[in-house]
């Protein structure tokens, strides 16, 4: 929100130090962003008047066009807008000119011929933000006079504000006046003009339709209207503040808007169909042309402004059909003065794309009882070009029952503000800092309790809590000054906590990096890491390309090391712990916290050398089971993790068909965890064991096993067959026979150990043998 300061000294009484007032801005929470100088004149700069324009036939984007700067002598200038016609006034940067962007005005040609000068826009003289054409000034204005002599602009100071959304009211003027003027202690000089009809009584009917969300229309109707253009000094504060002046009703509309904080549309009455308004929901599909020209798909969520006949004329509380702008030959104006819901506004306009002044006061919270101060400015500022206009009677005020009470108030205790602010602020103190900013105050018979009547203004301030701080924003909150709480609850991290800390810890001492992608996908990420395509897709996503909230960490991750890889950095091992979002049917996604572990140029064990040292620090247990190979993962060096039936994660390798998709040559050992379930889980205390003080004895097997067998379940087999005798069981070669499909050879080392004695030949032979015919009730068979 830009304020300019000569408009603010206008409503409140100020001090003359600039740096006062925005010290005082940013102690009262509305933060100043910037100060910019205005005004500041360009010399050189002087009124001319076109004389005639010339198209070159060789110069197609630029136009030839004669001035005369009140002299006598005609000059020739280039221009690239065409936005001006012969006897129309503009602004002159004459020769040797510099202009606010650095720019110096010399002598240039174009096809052999020199332009002697330069017409500017408003934007180039820095007198407004409007670079579309050339500026045109009122045809009386003299000639050859300085450019800021003939505006009668005056230097001026543009205070950028950053609004937070709890201040609907400091999207206004009047807004920003009230706090200034108490935290100076001055008078605030608000416009408060009233509402008068002088004519015969002339209606423009409203219908509440969809009440719910729109719920209070009213409609004046003016008669006696010219549009013309503006006074030059709304011009000139209209310009500074970003809006390009149009006309005196409009201009009269936006100012109304800047200054009171209430968006407002005036209406040609004789080309309103059925000369009122009915106000109803969009059906899905419907569609409407909005005043940039835009053809907008609307759904049943949308809030139109219609004509009495059921035509759409706009679009409610964010913007005006194409067809509802006032003409030069209007003469009788409908004004629509609304309060819209805030919800609505706030999730039509970013669906549709569509930010405008308006929609930006109504989803923070315009104010639904200052329509007929606003009304009565209107007409106010509207006689000033227009001084025949008739206010007709028969004011039309709809309202719907879900518009909120004018008046709402609520409890402040004295006790509760010193508990949250840890001061002790006195009752008249507290009284002389809420009044002056609306908070109307009145004593109770408590001496610890005021009632505080909220301004309706403020749609924010609904409770004690809200009351309370503004107590402290006029109180200053560096005379709060600071105090730390005492709690007898010592601060500790949770048990998930705990566990996730050591987890990271671990990762970090394996040498893995710890990497954050972005949490958002584009279009095709999730098909090329082979995942389901099954996702949530963002209405507003932050950037256009990336519109999919992730389902799993693997794109990221794969896109991690592909841009390593990219920049010759190979052999990454990374990991993330994140959120993954995938789809569950319900209105919110199945939300948790997952992990994964990517390692470029290694094989599936050293993912599973990781999988393990997890599991030895968390307790953890699962089972590889290669019977369920994940998708887009190797299918043949790829396993899950489960306990029962309940999938806990992945190991193994990633698909070389995945990994050409991201354009990564090395192969990529890869890990992911589901940490709700492993960091939630009761940790499992290893038990110590004694050491055996005996020998132990080797036995090397090899079996042939058929394909469909996994190697797991070999492994499992011995495991079982060895009985309490094993000591350790380690997998150390696989062979494929040339011209043998269908079998592999799997080579073990099965170790046995007694704790308490020297294990004899038959005690090995024994439970050799309970390995091998463990392992051949799955259709192994023993190799010679």
């Amino acid at each position: 929100m830009k304020i300019l300061l000569s408009w603010l000294r206008e409503l409140v009484d100020l001090p003359d130090d600039l740096e006062q007032i925005t010290k005082a801005l940013d102690d009262l929470g509305l933060a100043v962003e910037g100060v910019e100088q205005t005004g500041e004149s360009v010399p050189g700069v002087v009124t001319a008047k076109v004389l005639r324009t010339e198209v070159h036939p060789d110069a197609a984007k630029v136009r030839r066009v004669y001035v005369d700067a009140g002299d006598g002598v005609e000059r020739h200038v280039w221009c690239g807008a065409s936005n001006m016609d012969a006897g129309d006034v503009v602004a002159l940067a004459t020769l040797g000119t510099k202009m606010p962007d650095g720019r110096e005005i010399l002598k240039r040609g174009i096809l052999g011929i020199d332009s002697e000068g330069m017409l500017c826009s408003t934007k180039e003289l820095g007198l407004g933000e409007d670079h579309t054409g050339i500026m045109i000034l009122d045809g009386a204005t003299p000639l050859g006079v300085p450019l800021n002599d003939a505006l009668g602009v005056q230097p001026d100071v543009l205070i950028d504000l950053d609004l937070t959304r709890n201040r609907p009211d400091a999207w206004g003027y009047v807004g920003v006046a009230r706090d200034l003027a108490a935290h100076f202690g001055t008078a605030l000089h608000a416009p408060a003009p009233s509402l008068v009809a002088t004519g015969a009584e002339r209606v423009a009917p409203v219908t509440l339709v969809d009440g719910e969300r729109c719920p209070r229309f009213t409609s004046l109707v003016l008669s006696g209207v010219q549009v013309t253009s503006s006074p030059r000094w709304m011009a000139n504060r209209l310009e500074a503040a970003g809006m390009r002046s149009i006309n005196n009703v409009v201009d009269v509309s936006n100012y109304v808007m800047l200054e009171q904080n209430q968006p407002n549309h005036a209406y040609d009455l004789d080309t309103l169909g059925g000369g009122g308004f009915r106000i109803r929901l969009a059906a899905d599909g419907e569609r409407l042309v909005t005043l940039d020209g835009v053809e907008r798909t609307l759904t049943a969520t949308d809030l139109l402004i219609c004509d009495a006949n059921d035509v759409p004329i706009g679009l409610g509380g964010v913007m005006g059909g194409e067809h509802t702008e006032i003409s030069e030959s209007t003469s009788v104006v409908a004004l629509e003065i609304a309060y819209f819901e805030p919800v609505g506004i706030s999730q039509t306009a970013p669906r549709l794309g569509l930010r405008s002044e308006a929609s930006a006061r109504y989803e923070r919270g315009a104010d639904p009882y200052a329509i007929e101060v606003s009304a009565a400015r209107f007409v106010e500022l509207l006689r000033e070009t227009c001084p025949d206009l008739i206010v007709h009677a028969g004011w039309v005020d709809a309202r719907h029952d879900s518009l909120r009470p004018e008046r709402v108030t609520t409890r402040l205790r004295l006790s509760q503000i010193e508990r949250i602010l840890g001061t002790a602020i006195e009752r008249d103190t507290v009284r002389s800092l809420l009044d002056p900013i609306g908070f109307t105050t009145s004593t109770t018979d408590d001496p610890d309790v005021l009632e505080v009547v909220l301004p309706s203004w403020r749609a924010d301030a609904t409770a004690e809590i809200d009351v309370i701080e503004e107590v402290a924003r006029h109180y200053g909150y560096d005379r709060l000054g600071k105090t730390v709480p005492n709690s007898i609850v010592h601060g500790h991290l949770s048990p998930v906590q705990q566990r996730r800390r050591r987890l990271r810890e671990l990762l970090l001492g394996l040498g893995l990096t710890e990497v954050m992608p972005n949490p958002f996908l584009g279009e095709d990420d999730l098909a090329r890491a082979g995942l389901p395509t099954e996702a949530l897709r963002l209405a507003n996503p932050l950037v256009a390309e990336a519109p999919i909230l992730r389902t799993a960490l693997r794109p990221g991750m794969l896109s991690t090391v592909a841009y390593n890889e990219s920049h010759r950095s190979t052999g990454v091992a990374i990991f993330e712990i994140g959120h993954v979002y995938p789809p569950s049917g319900e209105q919110l996604p199945a939300e948790y916290e997952a992990l994964a572990v990517a390692i470029a140029g290694a094989e599936a064990p050293a993912a599973v050398s990781v999988w393990r040292e997890i599991a030895a620090e968390l307790g953890f247990g699962c089972r590889l089971d290669q019977g369920i190979v994940p998708p887009g993962m190797h299918p043949g060096r790829s396993a899950s993790l489960t306990q029962g039936r309940t999938v806990v994660g992945i190991v193994g390798e990633i698909h070389p068909a995945v990994l050409a998709e991201f354009d990564v040559a090395e192969r990529v050992a890869y890990l992911e965890l589901d940490l709700d379930i492993v960091l939630g889980a009761k940790e499992s205390i290893p038990q110590a064991k004694p050491v055996s003080r005996f020998p132990s004895a080797d036995v090397d097997l090899a079996f042939d096993v058929p394909d469909d067998v996994a190697a797991e379940k070999v492994d499992k087999a011995l495991r079982q067959g060895a009985g309490k005798l094993l000591a350790d069981v380690s997998l150390f070669d696989v062979y494929r026979k040339p011209g043998v499909e269908g079998t592999r050879s799997l080579a073990y080392r099965v170790r046995f150990q007694a704790p308490d004695r020297t294990l004899g030949e038959q005690e090995l032979a024994n439970a050799r043998q309970g390995c091998i015919a463990a392992v051949e009730k799955l259709g192994a068979t023993l190799r010679g």
